[in-house]
């Protein structure tokens, strides 16, 4: 840029701002500005001109028109290669603008706040910031648009250095772009909540806005390329905002296994501990001390769990830790560790270690999403949860005992991260055998008494649907159990009540099933 006339500075977060006007003040620059800004400013001992004085129009109705006037847009859309563009701007009295430092109105902020009235939320709608953001962008070549405060360092450095390039304009423009389309679809989103009056509906039109948390060194399998996502305005405790410790970086798999492992740690208000392997648990316990269960986890299935995700709902301690060690995990979630239990942990070098800070309980929302070719298709997150298991039905002779309803009660919560079809075998608060993703629920049956490593003698059985036949009943009585957990709904469920009754089984009835595909 061989010389510098004019900026104008509006910012609602001024984080960095006087740094910035100080800088361009140095080069040469009026500053032009507006209300709570210019104050900032003027403060700061920095010389503004308003920009009602520039323009000669005050601002009015309330501050809502200040900005949009031809001489603010006149000099910054007038492209200075085209000499009638210049022609005309001399006409109208209309000066460049050369650099535009703007952001917008807190309208995320203000909507998240839990008392936000409607009429807030409206005056939270910037136009002025993104009509003036808008106009630098698309005249970039000319001037110089900056919206997010982490560029006002560099952007300095290049103005300084007269090292500005197309490439820096083009990149700052497109950020400009990025963040006033995700600005319209957080309103948009709003809006359509409030027409819908809190309906739980699905917006007309979708507008996902992620952003790029990094690179990966490639996706599910090494031939395809992966990045991972953040949604920013996601407050709940999730691997996806997780700090990452230790260990080598994240890759695609490494973040599906983690969010499972800690999804399913997060059902039990216990001490818990998940152990998933190809996105399927292959231990799941309880105990008193962190390492108490994660042996327990571990005892449902050593060889699945050799090489496998681990995920914690406490801070993993120095005994959880030595335990941890002793053998090959990939990856350890939790919501803290201690010193002695990071030390102890860092001996594996190679070890990932993430923390998802406390689990506090917040509200638990949002969609599922799959991916289509040509679509997608959305659907509520799996939240449901069961009232006390003792108040469900139960249609066969035998009533469960305590300790059956106990273990009933922490195996309907696993089986609901497992995939369909998904069989659990469990004594209270372990996992004894798991069968998923078969495609007969009589086979995962079979299944999971075949993966059983503890004795099955005295277990309870979850079924994550309706069995369609007696044939799983008989197989698992077979096995060993006294009771099951199922969803009923089938219509042979007489069928398979008369099963359960021949062979001494105490069934509950859910009347909701958790398929996962």
């Amino acid at each position: 840029m061989a010389s510098m006339k004019r900026a104008l500075i509006s910012v609602s977060d001024k984080t960095g701002v006087v740094d910035m006007a100080q800088g361009l003040t140095a080069l040469g620059a009026e500053i032009l500005s507006t209300g709570g800004t210019a104050k900032a400013l003027r403060d700061a001992g920095i010389m503004v001109t308003e920009v009602a004085a520039y323009t000669g129009s005050p601002e009015i109705l309330d501050g809502r028109v200040k900005t949009l006037h031809p001489k603010i847009h006149g000099g910054l859309l007038g492209r200075r290669s085209i000499p009638a563009h210049v022609e005309q701007m001399k006409q109208h009295n209309i000066g460049p603008i050369d650099v535009v430092v703007v952001n917008l109105y807190p309208f995320e902020a203000t909507i998240a706040k839990p008392n936000c009235h409607f009429d807030e939320a409206i005056e939270n709608i910037d136009i002025g910031g993104p009509s003036m953001l808008r106009s630098a962008a698309k005249n970039h070549e000319d001037v110089l648009v900056v919206v997010d405060p982490a560029d006002y360092q560099r952007v300095l450095e290049a103005l300084k250095d007269n090292t500005v390039t197309r490439a820096l304009r083009r990149e700052l423009a497109m950020k400009v772009f990025q963040h006033t389309a995700r600005y319209d679809s957080l309103i948009a989103g709003y809006m359509e909540k409030q027409v819908q009056s809190g309906a739980a509906k699905f917006p007309a039109i979708l507008s996902l806005q992620y952003e790029l948390g990094e690179i990966l060194r490639y996706g599910e399998n090494p031939h395809q390329q992966g990045a991972f996502y953040r949604e920013r305005q996601s407050t709940e405790p999730s691997v996806s905002h997780g700090k990452i410790l230790h260990g080598k970086a994240m890759s695609y798999n490494n973040y599906l296994d983690a969010n499972a492992a800690l999804e399913l740690a997060k059902e039990y208000d216990e001490i818990a501990v998940a152990i998933i392997k190809h996105n399927n648990p292959c231990g799941v316990a309880l105990g008193t001390t962190s390492v108490e269960a994660y042996v327990k986890a571990r005892e449902t299935d050593p060889t699945s769990a050799f090489g496998g995700v681990i995920a914690f709902n406490r801070a993993v301690d120095l005994p959880a830790a030595k335990e941890i060690t002793s053998t090959f995990v990939e990856v350890v979630v939790a919501p803290g560790f201690s010193e002695e239990a990071l030390a102890e942990l860092k001996r594996k070098k190679d070890l990932r270690l993430l923390d998802v800070g406390a689990l506090t309980k917040v509200k638990q929302e949002g969609y599922d999403f799959k991916k289509l070719v040509g679509g997608l298709i959305v659907q509520d997150r799996d939240l449901g949860t069961l009232p006390d298991v003792r108040t469900l039905s139960v249609p066969t002779v035998r009533k469960p005992t305590d300790e059956e309803y106990t273990a009933c009660a922490f195996a309907w919560k696993v089986c609901k991260h497992v995939k369909s079809n998904a069989i659990i075998y469990a004594k209270p608060g372990q996992t004894v055998g798991i069968g998923a993703g078969q495609m007969s629920r009589v086979d995962s049956v079979k299944l999971a008494a075949m993966k059983a490593q503890l004795p099955m003698k005295g277990c309870v059985m979850a079924s994550d649907a309706f069995f369609p036949f007696r044939d799983g009943l008989d197989a698992a009585a077979q096995a060993g159990i006294t009771a099951v957990i199922q969803p009923g709904g089938s219509i042979r469920d007489a069928e398979v009540i008369k099963a359960a009754d021949e062979h001494g089984l105490a069934m509950i009835l859910t009347g909701m099933r958790h398929f996962r595909h």
